[in-house]
């Protein structure tokens, strides 16, 4: 087993993230709460009746009983008009429900209730550590409204990412996985020195400090090994991540995007402290162990 776990990063932030906070209360909520988790039938029909499913998304409608896996016999990715059993369209068929298990689905909230589920405890706890780690110096930077729009931004795209990959799959996209990743792709540009201390699991357990940019790029690198039948939408992972990436480059390189987008408590201050060469901004003096390092 070979995993690398961030679990804090040395940069110390000036305000509480509250907005970072009540995402990751939201997604655990939603998932303890509301979420069906008795991985039977019910979990599977709450997700394709809340969740973006490409083929609704490049349809724009829900889809059809031909085309729903749990009304079609379990048949997945058959999707559009030509499908075996599809009437041409809900409307020429009488009642919504005659043709569509979840008429009333609304396709325009399912892209952002996506971003609010997840499959198991395991997929839950892994992006909202990531979203803990990083997102609380990017919301530090941006301020709550910007990092709100920023992170829900970044999750569209990543889902949209995802639909463009195969936009007739019938499979639901769920996680916060792709907004996630684009608050990653922000982290690298603005604290690519930031020192991240990192659980590693290699044969033996053990602790270390890795620069930003070298634990972000090689999580960044790993989407494109990830077995395509793994159930993992490593599309929507990179769409997100690189979105963030270009939003980091553009606030960093231009004076005028800072100053419209950044906290005033930064806005002044040109280098945008986010080439933190010694970690973060110590703001504590006193001694402390530090556990390797990789520069």
């Amino acid at each position: 087993m070979e995993a690398v776990i961030p679990l804090h990063d040395e940069n110390p932030t000036s305000t509480r993230s509250w907005v970072t906070i009540a995402l990751i209360v939201i997604n655990v909520v939603v998932f303890v709460v509301i979420q069906p988790r008795d991985q039977g039938s019910r979990d599977v029909d709450f997700a394709y009746e809340y969740a973006a499913v490409p083929c609704e998304v490049s349809e724009w409608r829900p889809l059809s009983r031909a085309e729903n896996p749990t009304t079609n016999g379990g048949v997945a990715d058959v999707c559009g008009p030509q499908t075996p059993g599809y009437a041409q369209s809900c409307d020429e068929v009488g009642p919504r429900s005659d043709c569509t298990r979840f008429g009333s689905k609304s396709i325009l909230l399912s892209l952002v209730f996506s971003m609010f589920l997840h499959g198991s405890w395991l997929h839950l706890a892994g992006n909202m550590l990531f979203l803990w780690v990083f997102g609380n110096n990017i919301e530090d930077h941006l301020g709550r409204w910007h990092f709100a729009a920023f992170y829900t931004a970044a999750g569209l795209v990543a889902t949209f990412a995802h639909i463009a990959l195969d936009a007739s799959s019938t499979a639901p996209l769920i996680g916060a996985s792709g907004a996630v990743a684009g608050v990653m792709g922000a982290y690298l540009v603005w604290f690519p020195n930031a020192q991240v201390r990192t659980l590693v699991f290699l044969l033996i357990i053990f602790f270390v400090r890795i620069r930003a940019k070298w634990l972000l790029g090689l999580w960044f690198l790993s989407q494109f090994i990830i077995d395509p039948n793994a159930g993992v939408a490593w599309m929507a992972h990179v769409g997100g991540f690189v979105v963030g990436v270009l939003v980091g480059l553009a606030v960093r390189e231009s004076r005028r995007a800072r100053h419209a987008v950044w906290a005033e408590r930064y806005d002044d201050d040109a280098s945008g402290l986010w080439d933190n060469r010694f970690g973060g901004r110590d703001i504590d003096a006193s001694p402390r162990y530090d556990p390797p390092s990789f520069d």
